[in-house]
């Protein structure tokens, strides 16, 4: 009967570790390969915009290419553009949003962005239209904004940060990678800078990892030390994630040679090597 009582107990508790457990580990775990549907070839249009406009994308290799088209083919069927304040938005808009975007879904498993329904394209810096309560009084924000990545399926971009992040792929800004990693952060619902992940043991690293990056990246920025890494990041740690998204991507070597640490956490997750990539050769100016 003690024995029965026993057996009961240690296996009631494992229960009860298991849902503990579960919401915080199993919710952050990658499942298997969402659907990917091929692109039988690639408008010559879509290149020429990527010549031009992505200079990245020459990096890439071919394989490389084919699966980031692939993915641009899929956004654009699932998701919708629309123009604000009288802008119209055009295929070379769709392309170069698209193909940011998706370079970071280049080699991750499952769908392509799930979340995400809509992008919003301003021309510039907008104002955003979230209202704050302040002693019963409702005062819209003042702050422009180059753009925003809402839990509520929607992406706000400034057409002209998007633009000049995208050709400029070595000054360690660029809003469109900044909100999708957002996009990807928020995917199981919740925004703290820890995106769903392959492993369990993965997630234990990248918490120790992005914890102390994070905390000391706060104290550099109050110092005002220069860092690789922009002091924004330091407002919390879904910006930090985002931050250390674009500097990945960016300004790898830098990143890197600074933050090994940090670069191979990110190079794990997104399972691309940007500073092997771009020690092999930049993209013609």
């Amino acid at each position: 009967m003690a024995e029965g009582l026993a057996i009961m107990a240690i296996v009631g508790g494992l229960i009860w570790l298991g849902l503990f457990l579960s919401p915080i580990v199993l919710a952050r775990v990658r499942s298997s390969a969402g659907p990917r549907v091929p692109l039988t070839s690639v408008p010559p249009a879509w290149r020429t915009i990527t010549d031009r406009d992505v200079p990245f994308v020459q990096l890439l290799s071919a394989e490389e290419q084919e699966r980031l088209f692939g993915l641009i083919h899929v956004f654009l069927r699932e998701k919708t553009f629309q123009g604000c304040a009288g802008l119209q938005v055009t295929e070379e808009m769709k392309i170069t949003i698209a193909a940011q975007a998706c370079l970071l879904l280049l080699n991750l498993r499952g769908e392509c962005y799930p979340n995400v329904q809509i992008v919003l394209v301003y021309p510039s810096t907008f104002v955003p239209k979230l209202a704050l309560r302040t002693a019963g009084q409702v005062v819209p924000p003042l702050v422009p904004e180059l753009g925003e990545s809402w839990q509520d399926g929607s992406v706000v971009l400034a057409w002209d940060s998007v633009l000049s992040g995208a050709r400029d792929i070595t000054d360690g800004r660029n809003v469109t990678l900044h909100e999708f990693a957002h996009q990807l952060d928020q995917e199981d619902g919740e925004s703290g800078g820890v995106p769903i992940l392959d492993s369990p043991s993965a997630l234990r690293a990248w918490g120790r990892v992005f914890r102390a990056r994070f905390e000391e990246l706060g104290e550099r920025a109050a110092k005002d030390e220069p860092t690789v890494l922009d002091s924004y990041g330091a407002t919390n740690r879904a910006e930090f994630f985002a931050v250390a998204t674009e500097t990945f991507f960016e300004k790898p070597l830098e990143l890197q040679r600074e933050y090994p640490d940090l670069y191979e956490e990110l190079k794990r997750y997104y399972h691309q090597d940007p500073a092997a990539r771009l020690s092999r050769g930049r993209p013609p100016a």
